[in-house]
């Protein structure tokens, strides 16, 4: 095997675009070296470089000549001789051999003999590498990169594979930390590389670094009897930032700590890239953890107090921002909605505020609200969207619905400001498959309110999600419409609440479909279900689906299951569709075991009111959604309608007999139907 290396070494590449970048360099990189069968393969990135390294098989028809030795220690040398001569050459010991008793030997496809393969490819597949934005620059322009590309070391075993991209030519030099570095400095191979940037203060390895800055700064805030309020995208970003990472930490002024903790902590995140922290109780410090890209004589002292002046001023416009916000009501910021359009064929911010506050009184009612808690709903509704003309939310978007919380908690005194501050600071939620849902009567029903109309609104315009297009999120919405609904257990028909929309029922059982299978569930199941009968209510709807999913887990319910397919096959073929039986035709015990059956099967689920074959049923299953229950009388027809098909024949030659026959296994199709369409469930 022979070693593969590539690093393009560049100006500072945003922390956002490097790992999708090394994840295409590696898939261009594979490409280009598939006929040498890479192994093995391996990326980096980091604010300076993007680098990919993988094993290359030798090829099987090289020849003799096709192949170079480097000689090693003599046999019996000390481990840290062989070691070091392992590191220069980046091999294993298992490739090496001793030759003639007396010298280590490598072996290795010569570098001449890949070469031409690699040449071939890979320039042309790294001079497209894609840049969400780049840079042309080089003499004449003509050469694209996301920001000016300085050194390219490509090797293979350890000798350099000539080429140029751009105005850059391969070689064998790299540079380490812009600081803390000795300049530029040659390497062999992957394992020289890392080895030696560490010597030069970069940690090229992002898993590590990543680690090394999770690791220190909860250790800097431990020290402090504090923890790090959990960020993994801000870590990730961080990791792109920082070639060697110190932690820090800076204090916040008291008069900052008066703001919202989501005003402070997101202009720390935003603006400075800083972690926020937590006192013992979980409540926010009057501190912040940062990542220095280098290691002061003075312990940090100077780096902590420049950021601590930055975030002073960055505080400071927050706070303004505050208290000036504050002098308006949120009421009287709704004339201001009337100006802002929503939607061009929608209407304004304002008018959808009236939308969404009726709807909100009216789902809140529903859902068993009294006339206070109603009243509550509609005015949080009506508020919900106040807050995207104040000044916190023109500087940060991201706190929509949140300040309009605090914002109504202010405006509102006694009982009134902090039930309909909660409404609006949720009614945005869930934002993502991992948030929380809203709980309690009002907040639900303004979250659900603000959901449905964006749904019912944009399908009435015919602005709906095409392929995999969804620009104004509306699968997002539904989403949250079936997560609100089923975490917080809601009997809510959803028809009325779409206007009796069935195309718009339609997209969000659709978005229930995908959540099963994101979730390793059945969704065929949901599809049987429904084709039992329109279910709008998605509480009773999964119920079902539960219970059938666990009969199904049973060897009764798949031996059901394939005798309910053998059933429906044979009734379908013969276009037979009564369901009354005659009784004395029956003949074998067989058929009499299985219509009994069949009958107190109706009887016990609720089917057979009305049907003037047994009276009232006594227990009702289905109506009473007692499911588990149903399920147990369905797999107790699976030994009877196993034994009519192992001694009866359907088709019989007597007509009469056949057409009854052929009713009864209809009468077990029709009940199994009721439950569930099991010809939608796969096998």
């Amino acid at each position: 095997m022979a070693e593969f290396f590539l690093e393009l070494f560049s100006e500072e590449i945003p922390a956002r675009m490097q790992n999708a970048a090394a994840v295409e360099l590696q898939r261009r990189c594979l490409h280009a070296l598939q006929f040498l069968k890479p192994t093995g393969a391996n990326i980096f990135f980091g604010p300076r470089r993007i680098g990919f390294t993988a094993q290359v098989n030798e090829d099987d028809r090289a020849g003799k000549s096709d192949f170079v030795e480097s000689v090693g220690p003599r046999e019996g040398a000390p481990d840290a001789a062989i070691d070091g001569f392992l590191r220069k050459h980046g091999a294993e010991r298992s490739e090496l051999i001793i030759e003639n008793g007396k010298y280590y030997l490598r072996r290795r496809l010569a570098a001449s003999s890949a070469q031409a393969t690699i040449l071939a490819e890979l320039p042309r597949f790294l001079g497209g590498l894609p840049w969400p934005k780049s840079m042309r620059w080089g003499s004449g322009g003509e050469f694209t990169w996301v920001r000016p590309l300085r050194r390219i070391v490509c090797l293979l075993d350890g000798e350099v594979v000539k080429f140029k991209l751009g105005p850059v030519e391969t070689g064998n030099q790299t540079e380490g930390h812009r600081v803390h570095g000795k300049g530029p400095f040659e390497v062999s191979s992957a394992a020289v590389w890392e080895e030696k940037l560490r010597e030069h203060r970069v940690i090229a390895n992002q898993h590590e670094r990543r680690a090394m800055i999770a690791e220190g700064i909860a250790e800097e805030a431990a020290k402090l009897n504090l923890s790090v309020a959990p960020d993994d995208g801000l870590l990730d970003e961080v990791t792109g930032l920082v070639e060697f990472p110190v932690p820090l930490i800076g204090g916040i002024d008291p008069e900052f700590m008066e703001l919202p903790p989501e005003v402070r902590e997101l202009s720390m995140k935003i603006n400075q890239k800083y972690f926020a922290l937590r006192d013992e109780t979980g409540a926010p410090a009057p501190y912040f953890a940062f990542v220095a890209n280098l290691a002061a004589d003075d312990n940090g002292a100077a780096i902590i107090a420049g950021n601590e002046r930055v975030l002073r001023a960055r505080l400071s416009d927050a706070r303004h921002f505050w208290a000036l916000d504050l002098k308006t009501p949120l009421d009287a910021l709704l004339p201001k909605l009337e100006k802002i359009t929503f939607h061009a064929k929608i209407g304004t911010q304002r008018q959808r505020a009236d939308r969404i506050a009726r709807l909100a009184k009216e789902i809140a009612e529903q859902l068993g609200a009294d006339g206070y808690e109603s009243k509550q709903a509609e005015t949080a509704g009506l508020l919900a969207k106040a807050d995207l003309v104040t000044g916190m939310v023109g500087e940060f978007p991201e706190l929509q619905g949140i300040m309009g919380g605090y914002y109504a908690e202010r405006s509102y005194h006694g009982w009134d400001g902090p039930l309909v501050g909660h409404a609006i600071r949720t009614h945005y939620q869930p934002k993502g498959p991992s948030d929380d849902v809203p709980t309690g009567i009002v907040p639900v029903a303004v979250a659900l309110a603000d959901k449905l109309d964006t749904l019912r609104e944009f399908f009435a315009v015919s602005e709906k999600p095409t392929g995999s297009g969804d620009p104004f999120a509306l699968r997002r919405a539904a989403l949250g419409v079936i997560r609100i609904i089923l975490e917080n257990d809601l009997r809510l028909n959803l028809l009325p609440q779409l206007r009796g929309d069935k195309e718009l029922f339609g997209f969000i059982i659709e978005r229930l479909r995908v959540k099963l299978r994101g979730e390793g569930r059945r969704f065929d199941v949901l599809d049987a279900v429904l084709a039992a009968g329109e279910d709008d209510d998605l509480v009773r709807l999964m119920k079902r689906v539960a219970a059938l999913e666990a009969m199904l887990g049973t060897e009764d319910g798949k031996n059901l299951l394939a005798a309910y397919k053998r059933a429906d096959s044979i009734v379908t073929r013969e276009g037979e569709a009564g369901l009354d039986v005659d009784i004395a035709l029956m003949n074998l015990v067989e058929e009499k075991q299985l219509n009994l059956a069949i009958r107190g099967a109706w009887e016990r689920l609720g089917l057979s009111k009305g049907m003037a074959l047994l009276g009232d049923s006594a227990e009702d299953l289905l109506t009473q959604e007692r499911y588990p229950e149903a399920m147990v009388v369905l797999a107790s027809l699976r030994p009877v309608i196993d034994a009519f098909f192992e001694n009866v024949t359907v088709n019989a030659d007597a007509p009469e007999l056949r057409r009854n026959r052929l009713r009864l296994l209809n009468s077990f199709t029709w009940a199994v139907d009721q439950v569930a369409d099991f010809s939608r469930i796969e096998g």
